[in-house]
């Protein structure tokens, strides 16, 4: 998830082609009372009806589209250059095989942090000021219900990369398994803060934006900082000390590369092949199974995109791809201006990627994943059409 820098404090949601407010089926544990609120802060009254049915249905196609295009050029970047470059490190980057595996690992601990500091953290932090409503809609993938599924799979993300596998088994080239052979306890320590952050979050009661206030929330919050605290000053320090030998680590960067990021990668690329090809039948054919279509689709090619987020550098941070494709939160305002315009050239921007730009952030938080599930999903159910 890509934090949108042009409305990280105000949490400007817009829109007004009516959506119905979330605050009618909250109970008093989820922060549906409107205590306090910013006044830039915006619920959104849009719905896909007769009246905007094209002009919603063309921008689910073009969004989609750049999701096709977005993560084929992330699949390519890496099969066709920077995963040589990565494995050989031979980059004033990587000059070392150490180098790439404190790559990994920050990439872990980015995650672990991420998911329980912000993803977690965030929208708890809001509901304790008070901020109830805030909260609610500062919970990332709240229109398909999805942050729990999300949140579990940036963990085993983290798995995947330890065990340089993603089927839960332990590759013999992997950090897991030379931690396992040379210091065990850690390597013990380190499943065992994995599991227990992925259990911390699925413990939530389902959705997370009815139960933001819930003590399995704090508790979530809590084994994820202790997963990042332990990579951070315990795993990465100890490889750095005591396992630094490109002999040693050059299997696992290979194995981490081919085994881990290429397929997930490549998942990802097909899975939004699919996910395009049930919008534009729904385009071409409105209906509520073709809204249901989307859905199922969406939820296929959301899976490889989390499980992607701890290695979330490369050509996914150098070329923009990240915010192009995971922007949150979202500002509705400017999406419905699109729906009305139909301006889809705003999607786009050119040139080197510049994450302090202001014109390439507007552009990049009018589409991606949570744009599109915005315009198909509706209180964690494929939306209807009246």
């Amino acid at each position: 998830m890509k934090k949108n820098l042009l409305i990280l404090g105000i949490l400007s949601l817009g829109c007004a082609l009516s959506f119905t407010s979330c605050g009618d089926d909250d109970d008093d544990n989820n922060g549906g009372n409107n205590e306090e609120t910013s006044e830039d802060f915006y619920v959104s009254t849009a719905e896909y009806s007769s009246d905007n049915a094209a002009q919603w249905g063309n921008y689910m196609r073009v969004v989609s589209g750049l999701l096709v295009d977005d993560s084929k050029t992330l699949y390519d970047e890496w099969n066709k250059s920077f995963a040589q470059t990565f494995i050989n490190h031979n980059s004033s980057n990587y000059l070392s095989a150490i180098n790439c595996i404190e790559t990994i690992l920050d990439g872990c601990t980015d995650i672990a942090s991420e998911v329980g500091a912000t993803k977690i953290g965030e929208p708890v932090s809001l509901y304790e000021s008070g901020k109830k409503t805030e909260a609610l809609y500062a919970v990332e993938s709240w229109f398909s219900w999805h942050s729990r599924v999300d949140y579990c799979n940036n963990i085993y993300s983290i798995k995947n990369s330890v065990f340089g596998s993603r089927n839960g088994v332990v590759n013999s080239s992997s950090i897991s398994a030379i931690l396992a052979e040379k210091n065990p306890e850690m390597n013990e320590k380190l499943i065992s803060l994995i599991n227990a952050a992925a259990k911390a979050i699925d413990d939530i009661p389902q959705p997370f934006r009815n139960n933001i206030g819930s003590s399995e929330a704090k508790t979530a919050q809590a084994a994820c900082a202790n997963l990042e605290e332990y990579i951070s000053k315990y795993v990465k320090p100890y490889f750095q000390s005591n396992i630094n030998s490109d002999d040693v680590l050059d299997p696992i960067v290979e194995t981490y590369v081919n085994n881990v990021v290429l397929p997930t990668y490549k998942e990802l690329a097909e899975a939004n092949v699919a996910l395009n090809s049930a919008v534009v039948a729904f385009q071409q054919n409105p209906s509520n199974d073709g809204f249901e279509k989307c859905c199922e689709a969406w939820l296929k090619a959301r899976e490889p995109w989390e499980t992607s987020e701890a290695f979330l550098f490369g050509p996914v941070a150098d070329k923009g791809l990240d915010p192009n494709m995971d922007s949150w939160p979202l500002d509705q305002k400017s999406i419905e201006n699109i729906l009305k315009s139909q301006d889809f050239a705003e999607l786009n921007w050119d040139g080197e990627y510049d994450e302090e730009s202001e014109e390439i952030a507007k552009s990049q938080n009018l589409r991606g994943f949570h744009t599109l599930e915005f315009l198909i999903f509706k209180d964690g159910k494929a939306r209807t059409i009246k």
